[in-house]
């Protein structure tokens, strides 16, 4: 995977007015569009389109601040159709205008070109199972809250503290599935959304597929997959965050799955608040023939 994301930074310098085409690279590569865009934002801190359009602001600007004459040119070179599109995107970029940074030199914020490097420095011990699992229903209550990577989400916290403490009785109560207990459900995330981005957030349970949902509750179908079980043991939500990005850096790189579209799941073995016992469930699937590692 760590040759695949630099295999693909390299397609994103080799022209940069094209469109990546993303779903026939993933596969000339061995590995989903999916998992690719999940993997680039996890290990770049940001989306695979959000780097591009940083990159070709960032040349654009050397060429505007080297004396380019032509802006119209500028914007075709680096993708736009027109010099509006190109200083809406390099505005964004660098808060000031092509014109201005033509005529004033900047300042102008440079994005260099990434290289993944796989590190086993620091490296976080996983325990991993890999279980399949029929087609399941989770349940319980949802909530729309922003994404955050770390620190404490004080919505999702908000959301929790609003349900009543016999509700979290009843949840468990109707709970037939694995995993099982109250869990935790990240869901309806794009693969490469920036932090900030609305998501759905469930506290609930999980239940067979062909059980009965309760008319006053919310249900997310998820299909009969396989999932990487990963335990965490420690401070939270620390620890649990530390884990998620060592799925990123560490295990998916070495070993022969890739994400699969679906939620995440969260099941919490023993909390006192500050700290947790808890499992990591990501839904997966085996990597196509031929990956590239």
């Amino acid at each position: 995977m760590i040759g695949t994301l630099n295999a693909l930074v390299a397609s994103v310098e080799s022209d940069a007015s094209a469109e990546i085409d993303l779903v026939a690279f993933a596969r000339a590569h061995g590995t989903t569009e999916y998992h690719l865009r999940r993997m680039f934002s996890s290990l770049a801190g940001m989306p695979l389109s959000e780097y591009v359009r940083r990159r070709r602001m960032t040349l654009a600007g050397a060429e505007l601040v080297a004396g380019a004459p032509d802006i119209l040119a500028v914007a075709v070179r680096h993708g736009y159709g027109s010099t509006e599109a190109l200083g809406r995107a390099f505005r964004a970029v660098h808060g000031i205008g092509p014109t201005e940074a033509r005529r004033s030199g900047g300042p102008l914020r440079t994005q260099p070109m990434l290289r993944f490097r796989l590190s086993v420095e620091g490296s976080t011990s996983m325990d991993v199972t890999i279980l399949t699992t029929p087609a399941l229903t989770l349940v319980g209550h949802a909530a729309r809250v922003p994404l955050q990577h770390e620190g404490v989400n004080t919505r999702i916290q908000e959301h929790i503290a609003s349900i009543p403490p016999e509700e979290h009785a009843r949840l468990k109560a109707i709970s037939n599935a694995e995993p099982s207990g109250i869990l935790a459900v990240t869901a309806d995330v794009e693969p490469d959304a920036p932090e900030g981005t609305e998501h759905t957030y469930l506290h609930g349970v999980s239940i067979s597929s062909t059980s009965d949902v309760p008319a006053d509750l919310d249900s997310i179908l998820v299909d009969a997959g396989a999932w990487a079980v990963f335990s965490a043991d420690g401070p939270f939500p620390s620890t649990l965050q530390s884990l998620w990005a060592a799925t990123a850096t560490e295990w998916f790189p070495s070993n022969p799955w890739v994400l699969r579209p679906g939620p995440s799941i969260v099941r919490y073995r023993e909390f006192t608040g500050t700290h947790a016992v808890c499992e990591l469930w990501l839904a997966v699937e085996a990597a196509p023939a031929g990956s590239v590692a």
